[in-house]
């Protein structure tokens, strides 16, 4: 005798049936769609949960928990990890689920991948791309964020600083590629690749600085070179290069005597003013200090781990700046003229068309923004006037750039110096 072929139904299928025998009965149900009477009985028992699902759903199969005391311990400590910002990948869930299932005399279980991907389905869970890097806050963050805000106040009050002679600087790494981490593809396509030109791991530096009223100061750009290279740069940029690409003692100073000092209103020193940096130790050196305080500045120190919630430049304008940025090398990737080198391999954009972007990228980040940053690091309240007209600010609408320099770039560029306890603010007198 040959064997039975069984049939899979769906959720609309079995919902007809149930209605059919609401009306008529189950033997009626079962005769009039050519099923088994015991068939019909068991739907009616899912009713609801069949009314829930999609109509194409054929089975609940999978969905109750074998373990559900072991799966709600799991739920509540991937939870209790994300809220701490740390990241939970599904090894690591199957890691601690066999640790936890020990501990609760559990021996049958295995927590394979097949078990863990169903426990995230049943749990709402997912794999998700990053959106952000955040730091891990010192123990007493709201102590430490309380005596800057309350440090700047003094300042602002007792030498009557007004909002133009308020500056934050701050260093972005970035890379001559600036790919995204994800892109629009065909539903089932098994390789997702993104073309470059094998640059996302040469870096460079960009120094911007930015005052409370929105005026924004010159960008100065520090490549990875011995010397300077040998192109016609736009107007509106400072170059400089080290050997190793980013900020140190004489770049600081560099920036301070050819961007700080000719700012509008900041030449002869006339005016008191506040000079708001992270504690990367290029900004802390005696020599540093010292020329700062020629200039009839005070020099504010951000406590290190709080530049996300204390820097203006981290909070509300990089990455206005840097959306603006990989939009100007996207567009240069899918139209731009290119040169190839003899194998056939894609040449990265210059020096010269790079810094010509930043150019067009900073000057696009808008005044509003700038000012809503300083008022959201809590350096000045609102502005007369803010908040009037239309001014629609677009800068941040796009996905994060979330620039990813290779790890032992991204320590050398982490503008906190986190190894080094904080010492209090830099104004000597």
């Amino acid at each position: 005798m040959p064997p039975v072929r069984r049939h899979a139904y769906d959720a609309d299928f079995k919902l007809k049936a149930i209605s059919h025998a609401n009306e008529h009965g189950n033997r009626a149900a079962a005769r009039e769609y050519n099923i088994n009477e015991s068939m019909v009985r068991k739907w009616r028992k899912q009713e609801d949960d069949l009314r829930q699902a999609k109509k194409t759903t054929q089975s609940f199969r999978g969905n109750n928990a074998r373990w559900p005391h072991l799966e709600d311990k799991i739920e509540q400590w991937v939870i209790e990890q994300r809220a701490a910002g740390r990241s939970v990948s599904t090894v690591l869930i199957r890691m601690k689920a066999t640790t936890l299932a020990q501990s609760l005399d559990i021996n049958d279980f295995r927590g394979g991948p097949s078990w863990c991907f169903r426990f995230m389905k049943r749990r709402n869970l997912s794999i998700r791309t990053r959106t952000t890097v955040s730091q891990q806050l010192p123990k007493d963050y709201e102590e430490k964020r309380a005596n800057f805000r309350a440090y700047c106040q003094s300042k602002i009050t007792e030498n009557k600083i007004r909002p133009e002679h308020i500056t934050n600087m701050d260093e972005v790494p970035l890379t001559f590629d600036i790919p995204v981490n994800r892109t629009v593809e065909k539903t089932g396509t098994r390789t997702v690749s993104i073309l470059t030109t094998g640059n996302e791991k040469s870096s460079f530096t960009v120094v911007l600085g930015c005052q409370a009223n929105g005026q924004k100061l010159p960008p100065m750009v520090i490549f990875k070179r011995k010397t300077l290279p040998k192109e016609k740069f736009p107007a509106g940029v400072i170059i400089k290069a080290n050997p190793k690409g980013w900020m140190d003692e004489d770049k600081m100073s560099e920036w301070l005597s050819e961007i700080y000092v000719k700012r509008p209103g900041g030449f002869f020193h006339k005016h008191p003013s506040l000079l708001i940096c992270d504690s990367m130790r290029a900004h802390l050196t005696d020599a540093i200090k010292k020329q700062v305080k020629q200039t009839n500045s005070s020099l504010a120190i951000i406590p290190g781990g709080l530049t996300k919630e204390l820097q203006p430049l981290d909070i509300g304008v990089n990455r206005a700046f840097k959306v603006k940025l990989r939009a100007a090398w996207e567009q240069w990737m899918t139209e731009g003229e290119h040169t190839f080198t003899k194998t056939g391999r894609q040449r990265r954009a210059s020096y010269a068309t790079i810094c010509q972007w930043i150019v067009d990228a900073w000057a696009k980040v808008s005044v509003s923004t700038v000012v809503r940053a300083f008022r959201k690091a809590g350096i000045i309240s609102e502005l007369p006037g803010e908040g009037e007209g239309n001014d629609t600010d677009l800068d941040n609408d796009e996905t994060d750039v979330g620039t990813s320099p290779h790890a032992v770039l991204a320590q050398l560029f982490n503008s906190d110096t986190e190894d080094e306890e904080f010492e209090g603010f830099m104004d000597e007198e």
